[in-house]
């Protein structure tokens, strides 16, 4: 039988050849997530600098309405 050192030999010899098989497939797909992530990340540091400097929004002075309780309609229909 099999001592625990021959296991874990044979057991990094497998993990060796999938590595050997996969590895370069891993790393690219990494790399191209890490790419996607940094590119987000600057995205939305970019927009929250942008709605930082950006001007407040203008308010325009203009009429009022008055409260209708005050100021019931004169034609006859009802508020």
């Amino acid at each position: 039988m099999f001592g625990l050192s021959e296991l874990a030999i044979i057991l990094i010899v497998v993990i060796a050849i999938v590595l050997a098989r996969k590895g370069p497939e891993l790393a690219r797909n990494a790399g191209k997530s890490a790419r996607i992530l940094k590119a987000e990340a600057r995205a939305m540091k970019e927009a929250e600098e942008q709605r930082a400097t950006a001007t407040p929004p203008r308010v325009i002075p203009g009429e009022t309405i008055p409260n209708r309780a005050e100021h019931p309609p004169t034609d006859g229909t009802r508020a």
